[in-house]
């Protein structure tokens, strides 16, 4: 293998990148969390991905985790759901899963409350905001949000801590830059209404993390610039949309 190309490197770029984009911003460097994105990847990506000190993994389908969850049970890996969720498929996450970042429904919170009761587990929630106008991108329109996090908060096992978005699938900066502007204003505006600390904003992947970063994110989700090309195309998630810009 090219060194140059291995893993570790292009871990450790990524992690430079996200130094030098902090600093631009005025922002320290641990103001930044690294989610490594899996989804797609088999074990031994995954072991590899570990031995190299990550621990947490976003997927974006619950059949994945399901799937991967039991050969990689001695890594210690928390396992992250930042794709769109059925509610059908709200048990094997709330089994398996530390944290679910695409929350953006009434029915996908109850569904996973009462899972979560019966598995007596707690876990943390972002709210998906729809920040662009793509009909492939989901997530609860940003007006309602001030209420939908009202109305989360009696669910006692959804442990709601910010924001998450997409961004518009574009090469235009100002267009990407304007969805995470909004996330972060939304956030802001919400804080206020509602008086919750919400302290984190996840948006910003392997081609975008950069700009997310000047506009506030706290945690940006890496896929293909840590683990190399996919397998599998954007198709094989929204296959009635044809190629799109995914999570990572």
């Amino acid at each position: 293998m090219n060194i140059e190309d291995s893993m570790a490197q292009r871990l450790e770029t990524i992690r430079r990148r996200i130094g030098q984009a902090c600093e631009r911003a005025g922002r320290s460097a641990d103001e930044v969390t690294l989610l490594s994105v899996s989804k797609t990847f088999g074990e031994a990506a995954i072991r590899e991905a570990v031995a190299l000190g990550l621990t947490r993994f976003g997927e974006n389908k619950a059949q994945e985790i399901r799937q991967k969850s039991a050969p990689l049970a001695d890594c210690g890996i928390e396992w992250v759901m930042i794709g769109h969720l059925q509610t059908n498929k709200a048990k094997d996450v709330a089994r398996l899963a530390a944290e679910v970042q695409s929350v953006d429904r009434l029915e996908l919170a109850q569904a996973l409350d009462r899972r979560l009761q019966a598995e007596g587990r707690r876990i943390r929630v972002l709210v998906q905001l729809k920040t662009s106008t793509e009909p492939s991108k989901y997530g609860l329109a940003p007006e309602e949000l001030p209420d939908f996090l009202r109305t989360l908060q009696a669910y006692d096992t959804l442990d709601v801590q910010g924001l998450m978005t997409l961004a518009i699938n574009s090469t235009d900066e100002a267009s990407v830059r304007h969805c995470f502007r909004g996330l972060r204003e939304w956030c802001e505006r919400a804080r206020q209404e509602t008086g919750l600390a919400l302290p984190r904003l996840s948006m910003g992947m392997s081609g975008d993390f950069e700009t997310a970063i000047a506009e506030g994110s706290t945690e940006v989700r890496i896929g293909t610039a840590i683990f190399g090309s996919r397998p599998y195309g954007d198709a094989y998630y929204w296959p009635e949309n044809g190629p799109v810009s995914t999570s990572s």
